[in-house]
């Protein structure tokens, strides 16, 4: 069976890892036809914007993508935003798993970040320090609720919806369900912003009902944070609100290695997209540094999106073999960074396909 899926390069060191992620798919077997599609700063020039409408139109025909980071130009907020937005990518899924090799604080760490990806603080709802109409919804803001604000403020407004909440809620359950995990924790401020984390909670807490046999609990924020870096397997499924998404997947990923070993995906009611969680590095452009194991263990993820579980299992197996004998791994995975050892990101590549073609 083949499948059609579109492939995006992206900045800096994208397209080399991209590249890398590609001929690992493919050498599980599976048969892939790739429609590439250029975006990020590389086109933004010629095109007059970093997401063209024509890369949008082709994920939603093939329904997945494989996605290198992405640079964003100034004058644009996030080219990552917009793509999820304009694709109603709702759910960010950060798997966060310790593999044997990793030097690491900790072992065995097994968390799923799951974060609302369309609302709260990153909506972009801002008002500039100055402008007229921050003056009127300052004044608007002391006539109504007593607060006093300083009229120097620039303002950032934070949408929660209840149906929001209520999908990203249901995602995180069935994903638990689904995969066999042991339970989902919320996390909020609901103690301080309880018409927004609060109706978070609320809805949480509600559809907790209809899945009996997930386990559910919830964590004010910074209470987490703190629980996380203490005795992170006490957790398993995070479901977070967008910001808190944000940085807890950061930190997740810094307690089984880092951002080289962390993949990540978005999905939508008619499409998902695959990439790794960092970003473009562009000082490492062209040298042959970066690591492609992210980006490697997110197209496992679309391939068991797609079906092939199977060949999915075999490419995370094909990596985790690469870091645990520790030879054939980029900087990121030696003792030290300056390491001479250290593999080139073809070099980690070839370790990877050889382990599955053999």
């Amino acid at each position: 069976m083949s499948h059609r899926a579109t492939l995006i390069p992206g900045d800096g060191v994208g397209p080399e890892l991209v590249d890398s992620a590609r001929v690992a798919v493919e050498a599980t077997g599976v048969r892939v036809e790739w429609d590439v599609q250029t975006a990020g700063l590389s086109v933004t020039e010629r095109e007059g914007t970093p997401l063209p409408e024509r890369v949008l139109e082709s994920i939603r025909g093939t329904g997945v993508a494989l996605k290198g980071p992405l640079g964003t130009p100034a004058g644009f907020r996030s080219v990552n935003v917009a793509l999820r937005v304009a694709l109603d990518l709702y759910a960010s899924v950060r798997p966060c798993r310790w593999y044997p090799g990793v030097r690491s604080r900790y072992e065995g760490v097994d968390v799923v970040v799951v974060r609302e990806t369309t609302e709260g603080s990153y909506t972009g709802i801002e008002l500039e320090q100055g402008a007229p109409e921050t003056g009127e919804l300052l004044g608007f803001i002391e006539r109504t609720t007593g607060t006093h604000v300083r009229s120097d403020s620039g303002l950032s407004i934070k949408a929660v919806s209840e149906g929001a909440s209520e999908r990203i809620a249901r995602f995180a359950f069935a994903l638990a369900k689904t995969h066999g995990r042991r339970k989902v924790t919320a996390g909020h401020k609901a103690n301080i912003m309880k018409y927004t984390d609060g109706l978070f909670l609320e809805t949480a807490r509600r559809v907790a009902l209809e899945y009996p046999d997930v386990p559910f609990e919830d964590r004010i924020i910074d209470n987490l944070t703190m629980q996380l870096v203490q005795r992170p397997a006490d957790y398993d499924v995070l479901v977070l609100p967008n910001l808190y998404g944000d940085i807890l997947s950061e930190l997740c990923a810094g307690l089984v290695g880092g951002l080289g070993v962390a993949p990540g995906a978005n999905h939508g009611e008619g499409c998902a997209v695959f990439e790794a969680t960092h970003g473009t590095a562009p000082r490492y452009r062209g040298l042959g540094r970066a690591n492609p194991m992210a980006l490697m263990l997110s197209g496992a993820m679309m391939l068991r999106h797609l079906g092939e579980t199977a060949a999915g299992d075999r490419l995370e197996a094909a990596v985790a073999e690469v870091i645990a004998e520790g030879r054939d791994v980029t900087h990121d995975l030696k003792p030290t960074r300056d390491d001479p050892t250290a593999a080139t990101t073809s070099r980690v590549r070839d370790a990877v396909v050889a382990r599955l073609v053999a």
